[in-house]
């Protein structure tokens, strides 16, 4: 019984708006660090007290996740966004040897903690999962249209441009670019309208399934999610208030038996 009370109040504490505000606190400061870190001139000036506050965040963070799992045994594994805070927080324990220091430089992860403290940015995510079987339609019908690209400009434009036309693979590429608008005329489509004059036929109808059409529907996508979200968060109610109902009709039923009963 002992041990139960405890649990229950370290979980309490762990998740009450208090602790929570101090661990954000202590992300934000881990975040500013981490890119000091980053900084030559930071790292000779303070060096030393920057990995010092680098090892206190990492401490604080294995010793809020040790206080969980302490307090919700199974239950902590249950939660997804507890799960992402264990594997962000572990990573950054992986020893600093060879071949694992691009692990080590994964420490930056611990600033996304903030999405899982934050419960608007939370909000954002589930929306955003919540659109990604209508996304995952939207990529397939991408992958379709610029397969069928990539045929063509190979055919097309291959043996003029075999850099960036060569095979199907570079003209995948080369289409991805083009999609995102990055010198996709004067770097591209100029220099092969050159040689074939025609070619902006196939290039701007490209460009406007793609990157006008396609990309706006998976937006489009993306928000008619958030909004749907939005709308069962705000008509879910709160427990507090459907307690109070339900006692308010408890008693009412307790009034009406009481008259009956006086009236027997």
């Amino acid at each position: 019984m002992e041990n139960n009370s405890l649990r229950s109040k370290i979980e309490a504490i762990v998740v009450s708006k208090r602790f929570q505000n101090f661990v954000m606190t202590v992300i934000v400061i881990n975040g500013i660090v981490l890119g000091l870190e980053t900084s030559e001139a930071a790292m000779a000036v303070a060096g030393s007290f920057l990995i010092a506050v680098d090892n206190l965040c990492l401490a604080i963070f294995v010793g809020e996740l040790l206080l969980k799992i302490y307090a919700m045994r199974g239950r902590f594994f249950k939660d997804g966004w507890n799960i992402f805070d264990f594997l962000v927080v572990g990573i950054s324990l992986v020893p600093q040897q060879a071949g694992l220091s691009v692990l080590r430089s994964l420490r930056v992860l611990r600033v996304m903690r903030m999405i899982s403290i934050l419960p608007t940015m939370r909000r954002v995510v589930a929306a955003m999962l919540h659109a990604m079987p209508g996304v995952g339609s939207v990529a397939g019908i991408v992958g379709i249209i610029f397969y069928v690209g990539a045929v063509i400009s190979t055919k097309l434009f291959g043996q003029c441009f075999p850099e960036w036309f060569g095979t199907v693979g570079a003209s995948f590429y080369t289409l991805f670019q083009i999609m995102t608008l990055e010198s996709w005329s004067m770097g591209i489509v100029r220099p092969v309208m050159e040689i074939y004059p025609h070619a902006w036929l196939f290039f701007v109808p490209f460009i406007l399934v793609t990157t006008y059409t396609v990309i706006n529907l998976v937006v489009g996508i993306i928000v008619s999610a958030m909004e749907e979200k939005s709308l069962e968060e705000g008509t879910r109610l709160d427990p507090v208030v459907v307690m109070n109902r339900l006692e308010r009709r408890l008693d009412s039923i307790d009034d009406k038996v009481s008259i009956l009963l006086k009236e027997k």
